[in-house]
């Protein structure tokens, strides 16, 4: 008996669907301008020469890392609102991050303080000038504590899961406190240019630039070596954006704007200072006094 024959071809094998996963389009994106502004700091810095006595391209440059700041604050915010968070996003931003507060700021701070570019140059000359061998040290250990900081914090980002602390001072605080210094520096020569500026200004700008020339290159080891400390540090953003502000936060704002206010540019070093090194010097003073308090109890 043959078989009756429907007149329908046998069905095909059906396809199998891939679920490709969504690109985070908008963090990613926000990640990568942070990656352009390193380097564009990068590429702006290195254009100064013995014959830029203005330095207006670290200035520039240094305002490139501040924008790159404002992408990284702004890539995980955005990835966390379109529930878009992934590990990829986390490894990107860990490299975007070794350019823009790694590698620049380094550059920035060798490129400032190199003594042929004659960028601190006042009536009142600093004591001595750092070897170029020297600030390319500094540079360097910088660029290497920034890509270890940032290693480990992808490593251990489960400890940090609650964004309130960091361990160590984080890579972009750090950066901020090398970049801010060219833009004080640029304060500091407006002063001494003005005739009718005040009466304090011009004699303190004429010591500090020269001041600058020694402080900075130790800064910016201070903070290499505070990036891979254990220190614990604030997650600022976090605590007073998203958090509820407390009694000491707010005073904290009041005394950052008076202070920009009254010295405007200059207080930028002055700031990312303070954040940088107050809790390392909280530490040892709570240590120090806990060890002494322990040592005067009697034994019971």
């Amino acid at each position: 008996m043959s078989s009756i024959d429907t007149g329908t071809p046998p069905s095909a094998p059906r396809r199998k669907i891939r679920h490709r996963k969504v690109f985070a389009v908008l963090p990613t994106l926000l990640t990568l301008c942070n990656a352009a502004c390193g380097f564009g700091a990068i590429s702006i810095a290195a254009k100064v020469g013995p014959d830029h006595f203005k330095g207006i391209e670290l200035i520039t440059a240094a305002q490139l890392i501040f924008l790159a700041m404002l992408f990284d604050a702004l890539d995980g915010s955005a990835a966390r609102l379109t529930n878009q968070t992934s590990d990829f996003g986390a490894q990107l931003d860990s490299l975007c991050d070794a350019i823009s507060f790694g590698v620049a700021p380094a550059f920035i701070m060798l490129q400032l303080i190199h003594p042929d570019h004659h960028l601190m140059d006042t009536i009142v000359q600093a004591p001595f000038n750092y070897h170029p061998r020297i600030l390319w040290g500094i540079a360097v250990l910088f660029m290497w504590c920034a890509l270890l900081r940032l290693g480990r914090f992808n490593v251990e980002s489960d400890e940090e899961d609650s964004h309130e602390f960091f361990s160590g001072l984080p890579s972009p605080a750090a950066a901020g406190v090398v970049a801010s210094f060219p833009i004080a520096v640029k304060e500091l020569k407006e002063q001494l240019s003005i005739d009718g500026a005040v009466s304090w200004a011009q004699p303190a700008a004429q010591y500090l630039l020269p001041g600058l020339v020694i402080l900075l290159p130790l800064i910016t080891l201070a903070a290499a070596m505070l990036m891979v400390s254990r220190i614990r540090y604030a997650h600022l953003f976090n605590q007073m954006i998203r958090g509820r502000r407390s009694r000491k936060q707010m005073l904290q704002i009041v005394f950052a704007t008076v202070l920009v206010f009254v010295v405007r540019e200059m207080a930028l070093p002055v700031l990312f200072c303070a954040f940088a090194f107050s809790s390392p010097i909280r530490a040892l003073w709570e240590r120090y006094y806990l060890k002494r308090d322990q040592t005067k109890t009697p034994p019971s």
